[in-house]
């Protein structure tokens, strides 16, 4: 029995903490710290005026170790990531306070320093472990809000998963539907044929089980249809002609499994099939500066029947919802009429390293 993959969403483990070595991290870090130093100052200012020569050092003691400790966590976020969870967050929380009693200890042995005091009396002097329980304490805030925040992203990531395999499922029984039909239509006539239509179609859905709500390379999503239309083309003969035209898109690019096959179905069965002479279907793909570019241009019937239009619309929402679960708002999906042809247009943005 086949191992059953598991999609993007989930092949990614929520990890709690964040890369802290990451500029834009970093930036609110250090502008979080400042904030801080001067609540600090402001507090003793209340009783003995605001002193800038106070801010001064007790920012540069705060931002010490705010980034020293923040530039341990992310060099150790890796090594953190293989531990339990719950080890990581012990370990990740502890760093915070000793790493202040260290900062604590050499700035007062630095700038206020006794002669007739031992260094291990500084470092257990109240002005260092007091300076130790603000860490701790803070430092547990700011982990415990790290922790909820990766809970808070694993559940939408979870709830998505569930979205666009429910969007998917909604997509699997009109193909099968028709492809069943084209397949009662050899069975008399040329049963070997069927035969090899419906080794075809196995293959169509052993592919979709495997990779539910998956994202596959564009070249897969290709074969897959060309799975369909070569069902099709025997249904229809001749009045079925399909162009490709792929124009430099990079093989790092992905598209949802299954998302181009339901598009072109609409093509062939509500542009093509009506008409008496066929049609061609042309599939033309394309990429620039970050976004993955797609359109289906086929016949328009103008003749076709409400049930068909209605089931080319149903289609057309599916699709537009699993790309915009999947890619947010930036995922576009339109189609429309142009001369006497139908254009579906899809785009969605897919960042390429």
């Amino acid at each position: 029995m086949s191992r059953v993959s598991k999609p993007p969403v989930e092949q990614e483990e929520a990890f709690f903490l964040p890369d802290l070595c990451d500029r834009q991290s970093v930036f609110f870090l250090v502008l979080i710290a400042e904030l801080f130093s001067l609540v600090i100052v402001l507090v003793d200012s209340s009783l003995w005026g605001f002193d800038w020569m106070q801010l001064g050092l007790v920012s540069l003691f705060v931002q010490w170790v705010a980034l020293s400790s923040a530039g341990m966590l992310c060099k150790l976020r890796g090594y953190l990531r293989t531990l339990p969870q719950q080890r990581a967050v012990i370990i990740s929380y502890l760093l915070i306070p000793a790493n202040t009693w260290i900062m604590s200890g050499l700035s007062q042995i630095s700038f206020s320093f006794n002669p007739n005091q031992s260094v291990l009396a500084i470092f257990f002097s109240n002005p260092v472990l007091t300076h130790v329980a603000i860490a701790a304490i803070i430092g547990g805030l700011v982990i415990r809000y790290f922790y909820l925040q990766a809970m808070l992203i694993a559940r939408r990531q979870s709830e998505l998963l569930h979205r666009i395999q429910a969007l998917q499922s909604r997509i699997r029984p009109h193909f099968l539907f028709n492809s069943m039909n084209i397949i009662a239509s050899l069975i008399e006539t040329d049963p070997r044929t069927a035969e090899d239509v419906v080794m075809d179609l196995s293959a169509l859905f052993r592919a979709s089980l495997n990779h539910v709500g998956n994202q596959v390379p564009l070249q897969e999503e290709i074969d897959l249809c060309n799975k369909y239309l070569n069902i099709e083309k025997l249904r229809l003969g001749k009045r079925l002609d399909v162009q490709w035209e792929i124009r430099s898109v990079p093989e790092q690019v992905k598209i949802p499994l299954l998302t181009l096959q339901p598009l072109l179905e609409n093509a062939v069965l509500h542009g093509v099939q009506p008409l008496p002479k066929g049609g061609i279907v042309e599939i033309v793909a394309s990429y620039s500066h970050g976004v993955f570019e797609l359109s289906i241009t086929n016949p328009y019937a103008e003749k076709a029947g409400g049930v068909e239009s209605q089931g080319n619309r149903m289609a057309l929402e599916n699709t537009r919802n699993r790309l915009a679960a999947l890619y947010g708002e930036r995922a576009k999906l339109t189609g429309y009429v142009e001369g006497n042809r139908y254009i579906t247009r899809l785009s969605y943005p897919y960042p390429v390293k």
